[in-house]
């Protein structure tokens, strides 16, 4: 029986000396800044966070234009700032191993439901990446122009992205599962110029047609002047109507070689937006949230050799749509002179093994998968060890919701016996890990190893103070060079310090419960508010209300989604009906269908109830986090008192709802 915090695998002496983390600590005690172990490195890394990134900067040789001013600016969080006075571009450090060795070599595995495996050298990724990139520089695209893809995980998203960052306009993507109204939603918001997007896609064996949905969203963006269509599926539409100019992509990438000497990456100042992630939230649109070019390197590179320890030559596999933070660290890869292996389409279509299949074939080093689909390989009877070679694997990260201690046990049992398996935990507003991990600790059952290196993580009481051994706000005390700049729109920062400063004043809240044990391991127990996590991906209750909107049956309504035991997730939505009208199974399938079109797969609710009113605090807001604490089994004194809610009576229903599910 595994318990725990049970110590289930250790590096070898040989992994641990060849480990980046290990060469690092050794350029450090090179330069007189010896530390001992991780935790020696974690401590200066926070006790003295200018030294620790200037020393990044410098072991990851940054290439940049300009004399640093400030490593770090003494403005307090959110308006700090990382190496003001340089200029860097992020798709120039993508792309600098181009000529590393021949490049000829793989940078890019890729396939999908309607392509076979492939592969793309760096050769042909830097080639293509510059012709695309100059083409866009004639159409009068450049720096802080928006550029958005409506794409699925394929290699021509991949080199739109790094064309878009390149000549320094601003990358934002959704990915095609995501209804017209999603993308409206997300894209309105910061106007782009420019939209790349695909006729279509196949999951499951299904196939969807975007043309509908793309006229839809291109009718709603009146600033965008050109579409880029890539006739991805072979029976879908060619491309929507649009009163701007449509190129395919083929002309987009056509013209003339531009050669690595000729072409000039567009270096951007420490506070100039590289890419614009969407963080939903429980009431209005989605946070646009904007990332830098220099945080996201530093970040990356940090991320990358440390805390995932990818191997030159080494292959990244996250299974990720490009509506996910995921997809924007795949590029880990090709930062460490190594490969990105892309995926479109089911994880487990036909089966589960596909995706052990891909990391086979590609002699993936790092693989990245969810707990919730570590269960479906269980109950398929799919045996990885048995079934695949998986000599490359050296890694597998447990991501997108809390790994059970039976979920590592199972990974060193079914898998690999001398795999580093790591849960870490992060989140869209870093596009990188906050609780992280590193070979040089023990792997403990159902723990995370560390905070990462750099962010001083720790859990905070309801009084604002640091606890240790008991549930707290997941909280960073000090600011991170990743951290979002702003979000787009809020010049007076007043959403943003709302978002994240509001119950801590300097303090960054990032919204999930945890608990830090004595040896300084973690375990991430969900969202503190009423964000839903759906299968690792966040999506916005407010998205869901504003589709319900449009059922005039339908009086009011609350949803929320709670991680379970095993990594599985319950998200239930609760209806009050109008006078006069009920619940049948016909309008909870309607709303499920309206949703899936609408909004996407992962917002249908696993289950529709009616109840008789929906508990609302005073002022009028739904009593999201009370209701799913009551569903995680707090006592309702400890979740919300009586006397600041609207209607006291209608939070008795879901106490007896709660009591009821717990103890079936």
């Amino acid at each position: 029986m595994i318990e725990e915090g049970d110590i289930l695998w250790e590096a070898s002496d040989t992994r641990r000396a060849g480990s980046h983390i290990s060469h690092y600590m050794g350029w450090l005690a090179e330069r007189q800044m010896p530390q001992s172990d991780y935790w020696s490195l974690f401590n200066w890394s926070i006790e003295d966070p200018k030294a620790f990134w200037q020393s990044q900067w410098d072991y990851f040789d940054i290439l940049h234009d300009g004399e640093i001013d400030q490593v770090r600016t003494d403005d307090p969080m959110p308006r700090t700032r990382w190496f003001t006075g340089t200029r860097l571009n992020y798709a120039e450090h993508v792309l600098r191993h181009e000529f590393s060795g021949d490049p000829a070599r793989t940078m890019l595995h890729h396939s999908s439901e309607l392509r076979e495996a492939s592969e793309m050298s760096w050769g042909e990724v830097g080639a293509t990446v510059r012709r695309l990139a100059q083409n866009m520089r004639d159409m009068g695209l450049g720096p802080g122009d928006r550029v958005v893809a409506y794409m699925p995980n394929i290699a021509e998203t991949v080199i739109a992205m790094l064309a878009t960052t390149a000549i320094g306009a601003t990358w934002s993507s959704a990915a095609p599962e995501f209804g017209a109204q999603t993308v409206i939603d997300r894209f309105s918001q910061i106007e782009p110029k420019l939209v790349f997007a695909s006729n279509g896609y196949r999951f499951g064996g299904k196939d969807f047609d975007r043309i509908d949905d793309l006229e839809r969203i291109m009718e709603a963006l009146p600033s965008v002047e050109h579409l880029v269509m890539l006739d991805y599926h072979p029976t879908a539409r060619k491309a929507p109507r649009f009163k701007g100019q449509t190129a395919t992509w083929g002309f987009m990438i056509s013209g003339p070689d531009v050669g690595a000497d000729q072409f000039e990456y567009t270096r951007v100042a420490s506070d100039h937006p590289l890419w614009i992630l969407f963080s939903s939230g429980t009431t209005g649109l989605p946070k646009p949230i904007v990332q830098g070019h220099h945080g996201i390197v530093l970040e990356h590179y940090k991320s990358a050799a440390l805390h995932f320890e990818i191997p030159k030559d080494g292959a990244l596999f996250f299974y990720s749509t490009t509506g996910w933070m995921v997809w924007n660290t795949l590029m880990w890869g090709p930062l460490m002179n190594g490969r990105a292996v892309l995926y479109d389409g089911h994880p487990a279509y036909p089966d589960a093994g596909l995706l052990w299949q891909i990391a086979d074939e590609s002699r993936a080093t790092t693989l990245g998968v969810s707990p919730t689909y570590l269960q479906i390989v269980r109950q398929q009877g799919i045996e990885p060890k048995r079934d695949f070679s998986l000599k490359a694997l050296q890694s597998v990260m447990l991501v997108g919701s809390p790994a059970t201690p039976e979920v590592f046990d199972w990974v060193l049992t079914h898998v690999k016996s001398d795999v580093w398996a790591t849960s870490q935990s992060g989140g869209t507003e870093f596009c990188s890990g906050i609780l992280a991990g590193s070979p040089l600790l023990p792997t403990r059952a159902g723990e995370i190893q560390a905070p990462a290196l750099g962010l001083d993580a720790v859990a905070f009481d309801e009084n604002g103070e640091p606890v240790v051994g008991e549930v707290g706000e997941l909280v960073l005390r000090q600011p991170a060079p990743s951290m979002p700049l702003f979000l787009w729109g809020d010049d007076d920062f007043s959403r943003y310090d709302d978002s994240y400063f509001d119950v801590y004043p300097g303090i960054w809240r990032h919204g999930d419960r945890v608990k830090f044990n004595e040896h300084g391991g973690s375990f991430v127990l969900g969202r503190s508010d009423a964000t839903l996590n759906r299968y690792g991906v966040r999506i916005g209750s407010a998205e869901i209300y504003r589709t319900l909107e449009g059922f005039p049956q339908i009086s009011d309504s609350l949803i929320i989604c709670i991680e379970e035991a095993g990594g599985t997730f319950y998200m239930p939505l609760f209806i009050k009906m109008a006078d006069g009208k009920e619940l049948t199974h016909t309008l909870a399938a309607e709303i499920s269908k309206k949703l899936r079109s609408e909004r996407s797969p992962r917002h249908v609710p696993d289950e529709v109830i009616e109840v008789a009113d929906i508990p609302m605090t005073l002022t009028g807001k739904k009593m999201e986090v009370p209701v799913r604490k009551l569903l995680l089994g707090l006592p309702l004194d400890k979740v919300a008192s009586r006397d600041a809610m609207r209607n006291p009576e209608a939070i008795d229903w879901f106490v007896d709802f709660a009591q009821k599910r717990l103890s079936a």
